[in-house]
């Protein structure tokens, strides 16, 4: 009796404990608790501190309120040209209410798997297969829409889906690359042709601008060559010019010393029509003689004559 007098205020004391301690919940951030009592739904605990009711109240599922991502496995879809493919989806979303999440639907992640993989083999059936490897925000969007109103009254929102890969079968694939590479090459000989007809062109422009400063310059040197004939020309009539000036000045010259010397006019005559004859001496052709010269030409003559001849000026 003792003994368990003495037990039996230990196991008091542990009980209260534990009632204590399973009466205490905190939830965590970004969580919820939904409170079930007597088997009913009683309510969501928030972030916090919460008291339950013993053997009452009981904490019937734990739900994270983060957004989640799922990676399903590739699903086999049936294009609209009978191309078989897999495609496989990530699926963003987030739970809106715990309560809906506890109670809408059971197993919600592999209702959201089947409900992604109809979906997709909807879309991808009214699509061909180029339309399917180059629609891919096209799918998305449509499965997201489609998703999220599903989804709705299981408190899920869906955020966002994306295709991660297309696999389409081997053949294709093989076909896709053969005509890969041969728009690569196509690529490759069209810009092979630009360049070389690019390359002609500036080959062509040189050639042209080449000949066109080489005409320049043969125009510029012939008005060079022009300008300085034409200087010579101009130096060598202004030289000619200066020398007839120079012979004129001589002449008027002599004829004022010998007009100073008190030489008559018949002298003065003779004199000038000497220096006419030095002028003929020239390149001149025609000479203009004054007539009061021109009466004095016989004179001259006879003078050279008896000059040659001088028994014929004694007889006279």
């Amino acid at each position: 009796m003792r003994v368990i007098g003495m037990i039996l205020p230990v196991i008091i004391i542990v009980f209260i404990i534990y009632l204590l301690t399973s009466c205490v919940r905190i939830v965590p951030q970004a969580q919820a608790y939904v409170i079930e009592r007597l088997g009913a739904y009683n309510g969501t605990w928030s972030v916090g501190l919460h008291f339950k009711v013993p053997f009452i109240d009981r904490v019937a599922k734990r739900v994270l309120l983060k957004e989640q991502v799922v990676d399903f496995v590739p699903q086999p879809v049936i294009t609209k040209d009978n191309v078989t493919m897999r495609i496989d989806t990530v699926v963003y979303y987030q739970i809106t209410d715990p309560k809906l999440y506890a109670y809408g639907v059971d197993n919600p992640i592999m209702a959201i798997e089947n409900l992604t993989a109809t979906t997709l083999r909807n879309i991808i059936g009214d699509l061909e297969l180029d339309a399917t490897l180059t629609s891919r925000e096209t799918i998305n969007t449509k499965m997201r829409s489609t998703l999220d109103v599903a989804t709705d009254p299981w408190g899920i929102k869906v955020n966002r889906v994306e295709l991660k890969n297309i696999i389409p079968p081997s053949e294709i694939q093989n076909a896709m690359e053969k005509q890969m590479k041969a728009e690569r090459e196509r690529r490759e000989a069209i810009l092979r042709a630009e360049g070389e007809k690019k390359s002609s062109v500036l080959r062509a422009e040189g050639h042209k601008e080449s000949m066109i400063l080489e005409a320049e310059a043969e125009k510029e040197a012939a008005i060079l060559r022009a300008d300085a004939k034409r200087e010579a020309t101009i130096r060598e009539a202004e030289g000619e010019a200066a020398a007839i000036l120079k012979i004129q000045q001589a002449t008027a010259d002599g004829l004022k010393a010998i007009k100073a010397a008190g030489a008559d006019d018949s002298v003065i005559r003779l004199k000038s029509l000497e220096a006419f004859q030095k002028a003929a001496d020239g390149k001149a052709t025609k000479i203009i003689v004054p007539s009061e010269i021109q009466s004095l030409a016989g004179l001259v003559t006879s003078v050279k004559e008896l000059a040659r001849d001088p028994e014929q000026v004694e007889e006279g």
